[in-house]
């Protein structure tokens, strides 16, 4: 396992006194000096991106394009169904105009990944949100944009390592809470649908070199440790970790089930960091005969596949992270640097802790949920994330009626 699995990373979210410099000018520079769009907040962002308008003086003050370059379609479809569209759409509700905004998927190649990034800023982007799958990849994003006059935000995945450049700002889910609330959810499950039985479980993670994968294991494990010592659960496998969910290997299916061959096929659950990760798995374990609400696992991202199977009874719940707030915060924080304009307090409301370098990484740090059967249509369904026609459809109709999903 790497390093940086083993990493301890900090994460403290907190109320900054005065607006974060993340565009080099003072911390303590007034509204009207760095003109702060007013009431721009960590708390503005809605799926309408009707907050975004506020930040049209800023566009105004502001040159160049913003970029934004996504890592995959494999780890997970977020990136394709909410990432890239929700991007675009917040930067022209802050009046962007759409010939300055470029979106772009790396489609999991970190060759892709900087070409993209070179032929942006050769293209007149000033502004780069990253997203890269190598951590590395990101550092090397970075010191390339400084060396062209280029701004990064770093978002979903902080970038590290030497060379990194720790005052580019940091939009994301709060991962360590994402992990604890994977581990709550399966403590929770597992004693319902194991009806008292033990939990022996597998305990699978991302890939090892994704600093997010990291954090969700430090919030799971902060979970899952204690109630393995007070006798609730046992763990009887941990995997290295993979964001391949089947090919190519290294890839989920074939590390649970090696872990489960290993176990002697004792394992009656598993915690598993992502639904994409998940199905695959789901789909053996039915080939094999388990049946609804048999073997407890647990998921991340709300996919639509994900939905289905914790409706239908196959997977636990999963974290939803509304990512119209991720991506907003990301093209308000884009603006401000774009501008040369310092963000605001009440956007910059955390700091993140580089693994590599221990210094402060100024942070934007939304609070994802869990969401289960029960919760869905109040949660997801009620936020528009998915409809109910996409979630209720063939065998799924009559698991939408149980939990009045409609």
């Amino acid at each position: 396992m790497s390093l940086l699995r083993n990493s301890k990373v900090g994460i403290v979210s907190c109320a900054l006194a005065a607006s974060v410099g993340v565009a080099g000018m003072s911390a303590t520079a007034d509204a009207k000096s760095t003109g702060h769009a007013a009431g721009i907040s960590i708390n503005s962002f809605t799926n309408s991106f009707s907050a975004m308008k506020a930040l049209k003086p800023i566009v105004a003050a502001g040159t160049g394009k913003i970029a934004a370059i996504m890592p995959d379609t494999t780890s997970s479809t977020r990136y394709q169904e909410f990432d890239q569209p929700d991007i675009k759409k917040a930067a022209l509700a802050a009046g962007l105009p759409a010939s300055d905004i470029i979106v772009q998927n790396a489609q999991k190649s970190d060759t892709t990944f900087m070409t993209d990034v070179k032929a942006d800023i050769s293209n007149g982007a000033t502004v780069i949100l990253v997203d890269p799958e190598d951590p590395g990849t990101g550092v090397q994003a970075q010191v390339y944009a400084k060396a062209h006059g280029a701004k990064i935000v770093q978002y979903d995945r902080l970038s590290s390592g030497a060379g990194a450049v720790d005052s580019d700002p940091y939009v994301s889910f709060n991962n360590v809470t994402v992990g604890k609330l994977i581990g709550q959810g399966f403590v929770s499950c597992a004693a319902s649908w194991l009806h008292g039985k033990q939990a022996q479980f597998i305990e699978m993670h991302g890939a090892p070199t994704d600093n997010n994968a990291t954090l969700f294991t430090e919030g799971y494990d902060s979970v899952l440790k204690p109630a393995e010592k007070s006798g609730k659960i046992k763990l009887l496998k941990n995997t290295a970790g993979t964001w391949n969910p089947t090919t190519p290997a290294p890839d989920a299916l074939d590390e649970f089930k090696a872990a489960f061959q290993a176990t002697g096929q004792k394992a009656n659950s598993a915690v598993i960091p992502n639904d994409e990760n998940g199905a695959p798995i789901i789909t053996w374990l039915q080939s094999q005969g388990v049946k609804a609400m048999q073997f407890p696992m647990t998921g991340q991202d709300a996919t639509l596949t994900g939905l289905d199977n914790i409706i239908s009874g196959f997977q636990c719940g999963t974290v939803y992270k509304p990512i119209y707030k991720e991506a907003g915060a990301a093209v308000a924080l884009a603006i401000y640097l774009r501008a040369h304009k310092s963000a605001p307090a009440g956007l910059v409301n955390g700091k993140t802790t580089d693994p590599h370098s221990h210094k402060s990484v100024p942070s934007v740090l939304e609070t994802p949920e869990w969401v289960t059967a029960k919760t869905m249509a109040k949660t997801v369904v009620k936020d528009g994330f998915v409809t109910a026609k996409q979630l209720c459809t063939g065998s799924y109709k009559a698991d939408c009626t149980k939990y009045q999903i409609h």
